[in-house]
């Protein structure tokens, strides 16, 4: 079982929104670039950026200026969304990378990315692109039924997503071709033709619930790491436990393991250091509306 340390609560300097808490409550993904963590804030729906080298509070990037926070529950799926942030690396018009944020696709109103070129120090450099991936997401759709893709990762020639299915839906990971997304990205859209190969899966149970896909991050060598959580992922949800987890290249485990206490996952950036995978992980408070956390762990995996 693999020992958590906080490393920070996700404060913000100030509501991202009038009448809206000056903090993180629930993230998705994370994303790390030079000196600062991204991970998307879904209430309001926002980027939050944090600096890693100092303690103070983040701040927020609104992406959608139609998205309306307080609309009816009836309206919030035909509202965009973003679920998956994923680090491109330099191309074209983005010398320094991009930062790619990817809709979970569990509504026909959530089919619809963002991509932002970085600065050569971390911090977003560029206007936000829309990257319409209704296409796509309708193929995948075909395939597992209620979409929920959760996680993304550039990993040795591959875009990998990972597929959520919580109950009773399908957890999957599908690889698409790397080279034909960037191309897509530059033209705004992808398409099917982006699919080399999908994959479904069964994680297994913790606390008697069963697990399922929440977040990636690339390895060197083509590997991936995951996580996957058991039972909901909203604030006021019952947790099993969570675990993580490494693929290899070709998308077989090399290695799995659970996370110490009962802590909902939602977002993981894993990076070789000194010869050892250290992760920084965000988490759902376990207070319910309390803000989110960042944790760190160490995995005894090769690195």
């Amino acid at each position: 079982m693999l020992h958590l340390t906080p490393r920070r609560t996700l404060d913000l300097e100030a509501p991202v929104a009038p009448g809206r808490s000056s903090h993180v409550t629930a993230s998705s993904g994370l994303v790390r670039s030079g000196d600062w963590l991204y991970t998307v804030a879904d209430e309001p729906l926002h980027l939050a950026a944090f600096s890693l080298s100092r303690a103070s509070p983040g701040h927020g990037v609104v992406l959608f200026a139609n998205h309306q926070p307080d609309a009816p529950v009836t309206l919030k799926s035909s509202q965009p969304d973003l679920e998956v942030p994923c680090l491109l690396a330099p191309q074209g018009s983005a010398p320094h990378g991009s930062l790619l944020m990817l809709p979970s696709g569990t509504s026909a109103g959530r089919q619809r990315g963002v991509l932002v070129a970085l600065g050569a120090d971390g911090t977003l450099a560029g206007d936000a692109r829309a990257v319409d991936v209704t296409a796509l997401y309708t193929q995948l759709s075909r395939e597992f039924g209620p979409l929920h893709i959760a996680g993304a990762a550039m990993s040795g020639g591959l875009m990998r997503l990972l597929q959520r299915g919580g109950e009773p839906g399908t957890d999957a990971l599908v690889d698409l071709d790397a080279e034909r997304v960037l191309r897509g990205l530059e033209a705004g859209a992808l398409g099917p033709d982006v699919v080399r190969m999908t994959r479904r899966w069964e994680l297994g149970q913790a606390g008697g619930m069963r697990l399922s896909f929440t977040a990636a991050s690339p390895l060197p060598g083509g590997r991936m790491v995951f996580t996957a959580t058991a039972g909901s992922t909203g604030p006021t949800a019952t947790v099993g436990g969570s675990v993580v987890g490494v693929l290899a290249p070709d998308g077989s485990p090399q290695f799995l393991d659970a996370l110490e206490g009962h802590v909902t996952v939602t977002g993981v950036d894993a990076r070789v250091e000194q010869g050892r995978v250290r992760l920084l992980l965000t988490a759902l408070s376990e207070e319910g509306a309390g803000p989110a956390n960042l944790l760190e762990a160490t995995l005894d995996v090769p690195a």
